[in-house]
């Protein structure tokens, strides 16, 4: 309740929508990252201590670890060092979460020198993702940054991923997370291979072609579902059943296709909604408050939908630390500022 509280007190002291500029990008200190002779990011400033209540943990393979998976560039690294950060703070074991970072393959050392430095004693792993690996199945999209290889990288968590893991927590790296991770792990995921919040009251014709929806040899593979949206940033993914059910080539089958046949606009996504829509163990709507980046409306600023909060996303276009560093913010980019541990000297 106090988090719902300091959006209530946000939003009576907020007094306009504020615009975004059309002119900004993405995070861009890019090549500052890579030549700075000085720290781009703070050390986080807690020592992220397990409760006596936690059991103890160890390697990569600990049953009792709680596994989080997150990409990493040097785009978007600021929003994923916020998201670690908040993972941390909120979590009554921080000492028993595990996080799995991708990236692509010339960047993994800086990386992990990088993490190193602000998180001095986090468990994680750095993992090489080629970004060969989908160059010939990515076809364009409404936003650039959605055809980047790394977007896709969340099809291939289960070969990357050591084979001991078997379930692993996706994030994209623009949220925060307001509440302990662990009670999102503890999602029971039934029968099915995936987890997430759904939105069935969305419009889901919108997210395929009129072309694809015309076809029955596309359209009739939802044939007996009851397909939902929902937002591919926050996952619970059984990798084991993921593993044994081969649904990264069911992922590339869709993705082929829609090189020869363009049956959809939207990036990896659709990929995810043909598979899995109407296949999906439902997770409450708190862990997900999404779309507050404004859904590729460039310049709007979005309201949280209505219920409890544990986690803030900020998917579509805008993103809080450009924003913020525009002295344009949206009221709600003040509840990400808490995470940021970008040094702003740089």
């Amino acid at each position: 309740m106090l988090w719902i509280t300091r959006f209530a007190g946000l939003f009576s002291a907020a007094m306009a929508v504020i615009v975004l500029s059309p002119s900004l990008q993405s995070f861009p200190p890019a090549a500052a990252i890579r030549s700075s002779p000085s720290p781009i990011f703070r050390k986080a400033p807690a020592v992220f201590n397990n409760g006596d209540e936690c059991l103890s943990s160890g390697g990569v393979c600990n049953p009792s670890l709680v596994h989080v998976a997150i990409t990493l560039d040097v785009e978007y690294l600021r929003g994923s060092i916020a998201a670690v950060n908040s993972i941390l703070q909120h979590s009554v074991c921080p000492e028993s979460v595990f996080f799995h970072f991708i990236a692509v393959s010339e960047e993994t050392n800086l990386l992990e020198s990088l993490v190193r430095s602000v998180f001095p004693r986090l468990k994680f792993n750095i993992y090489d993702f080629a970004p060969e690996t989908v160059r010939g199945l990515i076809s364009s999209s409404v936003r650039q940054a959605l055809e980047q290889p790394l977007n896709y990288a969340r099809s291939y968590l289960a070969d990357l991923l050591e084979p001991c893991v078997n379930r692993v927590i996706y994030l994209d790296s623009d949220l925060v997370v307001v509440d302990d991770i662990a009670k999102l792990w503890k999602t029971s995921l039934g029968s099915r291979i995936i987890g997430a919040p759904e939105y069935c009251h969305a419009n889901f014709t919108k997210y395929f072609t009129g072309g694809f929806w015309s076809e029955e040899r596309f359209s009739g593979t939802f044939r007996g579902r009851k397909p939902c949206y929902f937002n591919t940033g926050v996952m619970v993914i059984d990798l084991k059943k993921w593993r044994r059910g081969g649904y990264t080539k069911r992922i590339e089958k869709w993705m082929e296709i829609q090189r020869r046949e363009r049956i959809y606009e939207l990036g990896s996504l659709p990929p995810f909604l043909l598979v899995f829509s109407g296949h999906v163990a439902p997770i409450s709507h708190r862990w997900n408050q999404h779309g507050l980046g404004g859904d590729n409306v460039r310049g709007s600023c979005r309201d949280l939908h209505p219920g409890p909060v544990s986690l803030l996303h900020w998917s579509g276009s805008g993103k809080p630390w450009i924003r913020l560093d525009s002295k344009r913010p949206c009221p709600l980019d003040a509840l990400w500022t808490p995470y940021d541990l970008y040094r702003h000297s740089h």
